[in-house]
């Protein structure tokens, strides 16, 4: 199996890793983005607000997370991301020996199916802020016989991987989440080769329309959303319609290539 000059930066166990993990974020306290759908409810709001709502990453960056708990609201065949997943799949156009970074991984389900797309001349890195959401990964990876995929602790500015480094990122229900957006973005414009892709699924915030759980939890719209990509040197390319999807949508940018 080939190993990339990436893969020897990240070459560490997922017990070492996290263990070092867990003293780095306790010194340096800091507030990261998370992953995933997230059902704990907000202040309800009809209008496009300019931050996350408080505390939104609270439950991802506790010790105390119980991961069986979230693969059973993440995984799960009413959860549109999950049930739509072939065609998601379809739509990220993956190719074998593809670089790609998962951020906001949350259970790992998309990491394992893109490792499995990417083959072993590919690599996946699972980018997230939980220490208890990346353990998992790396123990259900390591059960799976999943070599080549690599955890790695985000941060809520960036998403701490080598300057054009992945083919691909791909953001799924976790960009609403991005306590530093722009800082964020930077990061994965950064960290994308020249030609490389951003897949980003989030959820339409309408308001009269969309659920009131949705409108107070999701600081803005798609467009809104598009615009701070576009902002960061990204070029849009395409909204992909999902058939399954009614309250997410799927938007693809890329980096200009050289």
């Amino acid at each position: 199996m080939k190993r990339h000059w990436i893969d020897q930066f990240f070459a560490v166990s997922g017990s070492v890793f996290l263990a070092s993990v867990s003293v780095i974020l306790a010194a340096a306290n800091v507030a990261q983005p998370a992953s995933g759908q997230d059902v704990r409810t907000a202040p309800p709001s009809t209008s496009e607000s300019t931050s996350v709502p408080e505390g939104i990453n609270a439950n991802f960056k506790s010790s105390e997370l119980d991961v069986d708990e979230w693969i059973a609201r993440f995984e799960v065949e009413s959860r549109e991301v999950y049930a739509a997943r072939d065609e998601v799949l379809a739509a990220c156009a993956i190719k074998p020996g593809d670089r790609i970074a998962d951020v906001g991984a949350g259970t790992g389900f998309y990491s394992r199916l893109f490792a499995k797309r990417t083959g072993w001349d590919g690599w996946v890195y699972s980018v997230d802020i939980s220490t208890s959401f990346l353990q998992h990964i790396a123990d259900r990876a390591t059960n799976e016989g999943i070599e080549n995929l690599t955890t790695v602790l985000g941060t809520d500015t960036s998403i701490r991987l080598p300057p054009e480094s992945v083919d691909l990122v791909f953001i799924c229900d976790t960009y609403h989440h991005f306590e530093s957006p722009q800082q964020t973005l930077a990061s994965i414009s950064r960290a994308l080769k020249p030609g490389g892709r951003l897949i980003l699924i989030d959820f339409e915030r309408i308001p009269g329309v969309s659920r009131e759980w949705l409108l107070g939890h999701v600081r803005a719209g798609k467009d809104a959303f598009k615009a701070e990509v576009i902002e960061s040197g990204l070029r849009f390319v395409d909204e992909v319609k999902v058939q399954g999807f009614e309250e997410n949508y799927l938007l693809r940018f890329e980096k200009k290539a050289k």
